[in-house]
Formats: structure tokens, sequence, C-alpha cells
């Protein structure tokens, strides 16, 4: 599990509330290796609305990759079972990656996964109907892969985790709902 750091969330970010200011974009330490570019395979989606919203939300894609969304982020970490979308879109623009990867995945596979729910910025979980085995998905940007072996996939994280191209990067990772998996 992530050590914060003194005065920071899980995530590295300043704990606090859900302000829209430069100083909340810091990247937590973080080198940034975005370029606007999704890695190889990857595709970057357009720009469309960015609110807090109740109620239900329809997203043009499967998982979401931006739009409106909860005013509830998700805490970030390891989860067994789905999340709600709303929730996750929000940790997206705060620079989360959110990994997802079908139910049926052999339990080999999803324990390779499970790794990654414990760095920085980065949500893992079951998500029905993938068009693929595993999809990686940051804000505006998503890959599919054919599983976790694939080195798109730490690409992927490394190069969109914390990125420059979110709303609110570096905003907190903690402090929202969801408890993750031990």
């Amino acid at each position: 599990m992530c050590r914060p750091e003194p005065g920071r969330g899980r995530g590295g970010a300043f704990e606090g509330d859900h302000e829209h200011d430069a100083g909340r974009r810091a990247k937590a330490g973080r080198a940034s290796t975005a370029a606007g570019e999704p890695a190889r395979g990857g595709k970057t989606y357009p720009a469309t609305t960015n609110n807090l919203v109740e109620g239900e939300v329809e997203y043009a894609r499967n998982p979401p990759t931006n739009g409106n969304h909860s005013p509830t982020w998700q805490n970030c970490g390891f989860y067994s079972e789905p999340i709600d979308k709303k929730t996750a879109v929000h940790s997206l623009d705060h620079g989360v990656v959110w990994i997802t990867y079908r139910p049926g995945l052999p339990a080999d596979q999803i324990e390779q996964l499970r790794p990654y729910g414990d760095e920085e910025y980065v949500i893992v979980s079951p998500y029905p109907d993938l068009p693929a085995p595993v999809v990686a998905t940051a804000w505006r940007n998503q890959i599919h892969l054919e599983g976790p072996n694939d080195p798109r996939l730490r690409e992927f994280v490394d190069e969109f985790r914390i990125s420059e191209l979110t709303p609110l990067s570096g905003n907190r990772c903690v402090g929202g709902i969801g408890q993750p998996d031990a």
C-alpha cells in the first residue's frame, strides 16, 4: 500500500477541497512523460463537458474516458468488485489511471494487475462488457489490451498518471468513496 507523504493523501496530492486552481495541479514530485499522445495503439478522444452532476450520466465510451461526473471521486486502489463509473470519471479528472478488466479474466492475470492498485493515482477494478480483456483509461485517453503482460499497460500508466492533460491533475486520490481491497 502506498505510504502518503506528511500532509498529503495516499495519491500524493495535497489534502483539501475540490478547487480548480493551478496550484492543485502539481505533479506531486513526479515527472510527467505525457506528450499528449497515447501509448502505441491507444486513442485520444475529444474534450467534452466536465461538470459535477447528480443522477445518471450518458457516456460515449465504455468505460468512459471523460465528461460530467459525480461530485465524489473514487478512492484509489484495487477493487475486486465493479465501481461506479461516475465516481471513476471524477478520479480520472484528478489524474488517475483506471485499469479495468473483464470479470471473467483468469485469476492469475487479475493477480498481475493487483500491484498497480498499490501505485499512486491508479484504480484497478472489474468492468462488465469490456471491449478487450484489459482496458486502461486516463482523462480523454484509452488503450485496449489483450492482457496484463502487454508492456503498453506500464507505458500508459507512466505516461498519463498525473498528466498535464487532466483538468485537475494532482487533486486527491483519497477522501472519496470506496474501500479498496487489502
